[in-house]
């Protein structure tokens, strides 16, 4: 039997564009003598579809797109993912489903028994899980059709769950384990799928064939990465990150085993090419072709504008320059280089006669108080207004550069230099964008420039806003270098004070930095959608009340 794996970069809501994807890829599978095509899950309609699902239009859609597909499976067999109504009366209204589709027939369905509910997922909210677990006959063989989740409970272990769908697929003597999964990535999360992958078939002692998708939703990344896992334990074949592809296997050569063919997997690569595909499919996804945003002469600003253009194109990334009285003249020339080595337009805009204006306008109402944080945001917020107003001008969408150590505590004006329509460097830490920047000046960036693309001063100066005299971050907050691994236990690892101080973390330190983020939630409730490259992102995986007293 000949296996074809699919991992496409599906869009959600766009029934027709997703049909054609998986048409042309059965296509190309029949071509290639493939006698079963997977699709990933609930491919026909994309990955969350979230309150979509509670549209009956949508539903309908969903199922004509099941339908078309059942039309060309005559000579060969489709297994694609896609919400099925539930006909009972109790229970939620919807399952999660993998179709398996043959001879121009649905020859089997089987639902999604385990449906995560925490971190980005949300799928009790829509879907009833599963109850009944069957092998699928085909060709001589029997399969045991799983989706994304149903392969995490190995041996019933994750407290979660109460069931292990594969314990009971497998008193029927299932050949080999077809998964389809929306696995959304992480930068730590590949080896984890691939441990979880290789437990199950170890478990079980048949191969797997786990097909994932692949592409940006907004704020959710899917890496692809389908994998092959043999009887041996060993990865067979790893299918290539964040690019689509079709690959078809012999399951005969599989069953042998003896290759191994795992990649390499570099944090700070990965979360490079997943921000660059994040950028691209927000753009390409929503029909939008350019960005604008402001070039500081920082490097957030200069990692975010190089990944722009990575995404879109020179001809589609534009940048403002808008020194104040306060710039340097560095950061202005800066700048200026990095937008001249990436080959983008650029304008220089000051801002000093505005916020003489605005100074003017409140002369009255600040007599008698002195320069604070009110001025500075007052800067902030005109270079916020002129870049929206470029925005609006010219249809450029404004990307935001707000890094995670920033967003954390605060360290950032509303209305201001949090605008933006996507905020790209919203879960990378400054510890992590001077990694970026390392890594990206070792590339070749388009046409334009070869290696060291960010100025190395932008690289080297001490991190400032620029809004007083001689103002730099560490004014305000703890050195970087001290504050990313504080944060990153409070943040990802949730570790609470006493577990902080415990690790050797300075008592006064752990409070005046867990008060920071915590009484700044407001301003992350404002904040423009993050690309999620962590474990745990700002926005739909972290939920904390914005009044919560917690350490405040």
């Amino acid at each position: 039997m000949r296996i074809a794996l699919s991992q496409l970069n599906l869009h959600i809501g766009n029934f027709e564009g997703n049909l054609a994807k998986m048409l042309t890829a059965v296509e190309t599978a029949k071509a290639e003598k493939a006698d079963l095509i997977c699709f990933p899950e609930l491919a026909v309609c994309g990955y969350p579809p979230r309150d979509f699902l509670e549209f009956d239009d949508f539903i309908k859609r969903c199922q004509q797109s099941v339908a078309a597909l059942c039309e060309v499976s005559k000579d060969i067999a489709i297994v694609v993912g896609a919400p099925t109504r539930n006909p009972v009366l109790a229970g939620k209204d919807l399952y999660n489903s993998a179709y398996f589709l043959f001879d121009g027939k649905i020859q089997a369905v089987q639902h999604k028994a385990l449906l995560p509910t925490y971190d980005i997922f949300d799928e009790y909210r829509y879907f009833e899980p599963a109850s009944e677990f069957k092998t699928v006959a085909f060709k001589g063989k029997k399969i045991a059709l799983s989706i994304c989740e149903d392969i995490w409970n190995l041996g019933n272990e994750n407290p979660l769950y109460t069931i292990c769908p594969l314990d009971e697929m497998m008193p029927e003597k299932p050949d080999f384990i077809l998964n389809i999964s929306a696995s959304p990535f992480n930068y730590a999360h590949a080896k984890t799928r691939i441990h979880t992958v290789k437990a199950n078939v170890q478990q079980y002692q048949i191969p797997m064939f786990y097909t994932n998708m692949v592409g940006g939703q907004t704020d959710v990344i899917f890496d692809g990465g389908s994998l092959v896992v043999s009887p041996d334990g060993q990865v067979f074949d790893e299918l290539p990150y964040f690019k689509e592809c079709l690959k078809v296997y012999d399951l005969e050569e599989v069953m042998k085993g003896g290759i191994h063919r795992e990649q390499a997997k570099d944090k700070i690569h990965l979360i490079h090419d997943a921000l660059v595909l994040g950028i691209r499919d927000y753009f390409q996804k929503l029909g939008f072709q350019k960005a604008i945003l402001g070039l500081s002469g920082g490097i957030d600003s200069a990692v975010t504008a190089v990944l722009a253009t990575e995404a879109l194109g020179a001809d589609n990334v534009r940048v403002l320059l808008m020194p104040s009285q306060y710039s340097s003249d560095h950061s202005v020339n800066d700048a200026q280089v990095l937008a001249e080595n990436l080959g983008i337009q650029y304008d220089i805009v000051a801002i000093k006669s505005v916020y003489d204006a605005f100074e003017a306008a409140l002369a009255t109402q600040f007599a008698g108080t002195t320069f604070n944080v009110t001025e500075e945001n007052i800067q902030a917020r005109v270079r916020g207004t002129l870049l929206m107003a470029m925005s609006n001008k010219f249809g450029h969408i404004l990307l935001n550069t707000t890094n995670k150590s920033e967003m954390s505590v605060g360290y950032g004006t509303l209305y201001g230099d949090m605008c933006g329509g996507l905020a790209v460097l919203g879960d990378v830490y400054k510890t992590e964008i001077y990694a970026l920047v390392k890594y990206i000046n070792t590339l070749p960036i388009g046409k334009y420039r070869m290696e060291g693309v960010i100025p190395q001063n932008s690289i080297t100066k001490p991190p400032s806003a620029e809004l007083r005299p001689g103002q730099k971050d560490t004014d305000s907050l703890p050195p970087y270098e001290v504050l990313d691994p504080l944060l990153f236990q409070y943040i990802e690892q949730r570790q609470g004070p006493n577990e902080l101080i415990a690790q050797g973390f300075d008592e006064a330190l752990v409070k005046r930095v867990l008060r920071m983020v915590n009484i700044n939630e407001f301003k992350r409730e404002q904040a423009a959608p993050v690309i999620r490259v962590s474990a745990k992102a700002f926005g739909m995986g972290r939920r904390l009340p914005i009044v919560g007293k917690y350490l405040s």
